[in-house]
């Protein structure tokens, strides 16, 4: 994690530097490109300060050391879903709310905000229904 954390924080260094020389070089012309690199940076910044708080509490991967190699990070990395169709229909919900807002259409807002509860609620709950179904038996 610290080599994301370093990565991150140079990204961050970049676009506050890009950031500060743009403002200077269009100061009355343009202002938006300014915040739009200073906000850029500072997300940056939040993710590489995320990973670099992250890199202390865990022990030091393989990838993190000079020394490591390629087969001490072998094994099982984790849980991950087979498949879902709820990703999609989220996206297809918050599209649609999204839709909703541009054009500032109540009905569609409401509309899509009630797709997006009943979607996020079916992808938080997908794994204690159905054939996905942990822990128990069928």
């Amino acid at each position: 994690m610290k080599l994301e954390a370093f990565i991150f924080g140079l990204c961050a260094a970049f676009l506050f530097v890009c950031g500060i020389v743009y403002g200077f070089v269009t100061d009355p012309i343009e202002p938006v490109g300014f915040a739009a690199l200073l906000l850029s940076g500072g997300l940056c910044l939040f993710i590489g300060g995320y990973f670099w708080f992250i890199s202390r509490r865990i022990d030091e991967r393989p990838e993190d050391r000079a020394d490591g190699e390629v087969i001490e990070g072998a094994g099982e990395l984790g849980f991950f879903a087979p498949g879902s169709y709820y990703p999609i229909g989220l996206a297809a919900a918050c599209t649609l709310t999204a839709i909703g807002v541009a054009f500032f259409y109540p009905w569609l807002i409401g509309v899509g905000s009630i797709a997006v509860l009943i979607a996020v609620v079916g992808l938080m709950f997908e794994f204690y229904t159905g054939q996905n179904t942990t822990g128990r038996e069928h």
